[in-house]
């Protein structure tokens, strides 16, 4: 099958990449969008700018393209165009499938020209997939916070160590634990499927309220990873 990714960056994306690989689908490529605002209905804002990058580590082909209004038909007409232009049999998103908004305006953009549209991990737990995540590797950075409790992530990676911690914030201040909904947004700095890793080296906080905030990586540098030789 033929698919294109809806590529944020972030661990759900991510996530969608490695596993269109592991099925053995023909990745065609990555499709990104950096809003020029912070309202998209669609869209994660904070640091889509450096999807590049992480196409470029994985060897995938890559388009970024921009978006400078907040409506979400007009947003999914976006991606349609884009899409009938550089036709695939699937756009496939992160996640479970609880960002049904998302996926009801992009299904109902592209299933009239034969185009699947579905999250790569419909149904799962999403505990277990971002324990899953985290067991295989995954340095995964909240790079934007739109709730209650949301503040002291902000840049921070999550790791195992935190993840309990992360859960507990859940239950206590009523996000969903992977974020579906938009109450964080995250990026990728290191995976099983890169070649290098990403590390951070100058990055800023921005608070626009009490709850909302999103991180502005200045500069973003690509180091070798270790690989252990066998035998």
């Amino acid at each position: 099958m033929k698919v294109a990714i809806l590529f944020s960056g972030g661990k759900d994306s991510t996530f969608a990449i490695q596993h269109a690989l592991e099925k053995k689908w023909e990745v065609e490529y990555l499709l990104s969008i950096k809003p020029t605002r912070t309202d998209c209905f669609l869209f994660h804002y904070a640091t889509v700018e450096h999807t590049s990058k992480i196409a470029q580590i994985i060897g995938l082909k890559h388009y970024l393209l921009s978006c400078d209004f907040a409506d979400s038909k007009r947003e999914s007409n976006l991606i349609r165009d884009f899409v009938l232009e550089h036709k695939v049999e699937a756009l496939v998103l992160g996640g479970t499938g609880l960002q049904i908004t998302q996926i009801k305006s992009l299904q109902d953009a592209l299933h009239a020209y034969g185009i699947e549209v579905f999250a790569a991990h419909a149904e799962f737990d999403h505990d277990k997939i971002m324990e899953d995540m985290l067991e295989q590797g995954y340095k995964i950075v909240i790079t934007q916070v739109a709730t209650d409790g949301g503040g002291k992530w902000l840049g921070k990676e999550i790791t195992k160590e935190n993840f309990n911690e992360l859960k507990a914030d859940s239950l206590k201040y009523g996000f969903h634990i992977g974020f579906e909904g938009g109450y964080m947004d995250t990026f990728v700095l290191d995976a099983p499927i890169f070649n290098k890793k990403l590390n951070i080296v100058k990055s800023r906080k921005v608070m626009e309220d009490k709850y909302s905030g999103h991180l502005i990586i200045e500069e973003l540098t690509t180091t070798d990873k270790i690989r252990l030789e066998k035998g």
